[in-house]
């Protein structure tokens, strides 16, 4: 027994212990020397369950949030692009972070680049062509993917033409939308590569916007491309009917736009919001939805994301003397 109790004196002495450890010691004194292993056991475990637990916590702290993150869309072009299309989700997406989000407007698709690699600028909202850029230029992180519903691209001719496949667009015009689109330049530009032509020579692109269906329809062009998905809404809103023209060809789904960080946020507070985005998808995805200029998202699904689903647009880069980009 004077071990024992000599034991706890000295602990007594030179340790600030729990109450409840305080209490299990002193009564060490009334006990049997063969008991003395168990009750240390029992110490031993709860000042274990106290380093395990203050071991999470840190963990938890080590997961700092910045004061603010500023947040660039590439194809909202302006502030007033951003506030009436993303006003909406930027709350939303406040509120789900717990961080004040702030606009950052940008001029083209690929300024949001150097933005990133300087620290000026730390979320971006991308397609897929822009965000191979952002990769490679500001090595931006991927956070997280959104799967569009139907996301394909078509090519389109009219009813009255004689063409029916990709391989007889040779010598043809057709009518793209701009430089860097995915699903109505770099897709498409794959497409008629797989169907043995060469983008270059064999046939002559026109970029429009979204001016393309309308000279499809007055015959200045003999083919016009857009995202399947975007295709009924466009002829809507020309006035046009579906009778008057015939898809020639589907492309396989695209890969989704998707959200990326600076490379300068600590790799935890990107898995934390990867992980609260995934969390919260269903309010962030209506959030998008009040706009009417994001209505492609209907049914859209937030899925994770790797970069290797993007290689085909480097490759595509790559085959039409367009690599610099991707430098």
């Amino acid at each position: 027994m004077y071990f024992t109790e000599t034991l706890v004196i000295h602990i007594e002495a030179t340790l600030s212990i729990h109450p409840a450890f305080k209490f299990i010691l002193r009564s060490f004194k009334f006990m049997k020397r063969r008991n003395f292993i168990w009750y240390s056991s029992l110490f031993a475990v709860g000042c274990t369950a106290e380093v395990n637990t203050a071991k999470s916590n840190s963990d938890k702290l080590a997961i700092t949030a910045p004061k603010k993150l500023k947040f660039a869309v590439t194809d909202a072009i302006g502030i007033e692009k951003l506030q009436e299309n993303f006003g909406a989700f930027r709350t939303t997406l406040e509120e789900i972070l717990g961080v004040k989000i702030e606009f950052y407007p940008v001029k083209d698709r690929t300024e949001a680049a150097p933005a990133l690699l300087s620290g000026q600028l730390d979320i971006v909202f991308a397609g897929p062509s822009e965000y191979v850029i952002l990769n490679a230029r500001a090595k931006a992180i991927p956070i997280i993917a959104i799967r569009r519903n139907n996301y394909h691209t078509t090519f389109v001719v009219r009813a009255d033409s004689k063409i029916r496949s990709l391989a007889q667009l040779k010598g043809k015009t057709i009518a793209m939308k701009e430089n860097g689109s995915t699903s109505a330049h770099i897709a498409p530009t794959k497409m008629l590569i797989d169907a043995g032509l060469d983008p270059n020579t064999d046939v002559k692109i026109v970029m429009l916007g979204a001016k393309g269906v309308q000279a499809l329809k007055k015959g200045e062009v003999d083919a016009w491309t857009i995202s399947s998905d975007t295709y009924k809404t466009i002829l809507d809103t020309e006035g046009l009917s579906e009778e008057d023209f015939y898809v020639i060809s589907t492309g396989d789904t695209l890969p989704g736009d998707l959200f990326v960080a600076s490379s300068q946020i600590s790799s935890s507070f990107v898995a934390d919001m990867r992980s609260r985005l995934l969390e919260n998808q269903e309010k962030l995805i209506q959030s998008l939805l009040v706009a009417k200029a994001n209505q492609k998202y209907q049914g859209a699904k937030l899925i994770p994301v790797s970069d290797t689903d993007y290689n085909m647009i480097r490759e595509v880069y790559q085959k039409i003397g367009q690599g610099k980009f991707l430098q």
